[in-house]
C-alpha cells in the first residue's frame, strides 16, 4: 500500500482563543496527529496553526481545533492550502505573532 501524500494547510482560528490554553491544545492535538508545523498567537486575538500531514490527520485536525479546550470559544476557522513542505520538522509554539 502506497503512502498517502502530505499537505501543507494553514489555519487561522477565531474566537475566544487566547488566554485559554489554546496553543497547548493544538500541540497536544499535533503531537497526537503525528504533524509538523507550529501553532502562535496573533495580535488581532486569533490563533494561527500552519500544519503538515495526511489530509485525513489535516481534517481531524481542523475538527478538534473547531471544538478548541474546554475554555475556549470557537466562532470560526479560516483554512487555506500552503505549497507542500513549508512545515518544519516536528511541531511547536511560536510565541511570535
Amino acid at each position: 500500500m502506497a503512502s498517502e501524500e502530505r499537505r501543507t494547510r494553514r489555519y487561522r482560528v477565531y474566537g475566544r482563543v487566547q488566554g485559554v490554553g489554546f496553543r497547548a491544545f493544538v500541540w497536544r492535538s499535533a503531537s497526537d496527529l503525528g504533524l509538523a508545523g507550529w501553532v502562535r498567537n496573533c495580535y488581532d486575538g486569533s490563533v494561527e496553526v500552519l500544519a503538515e500531514a495526511a489530509p485525513h490527520d489535516l481534517l481531524e485536525l481542523e475538527a478538534r481545533l473547531r471544538r478548541g479546550p474546554t475554555w475556549a470559544h470557537v466562532s470560526r476557522v479560516e483554512v487555506a492550502d500552503e505549497p507542500p513542505g513549508t512545515a518544519p520538522v516536528g511541531f511547536s509554539v511560536r510565541r511570535d505573532g
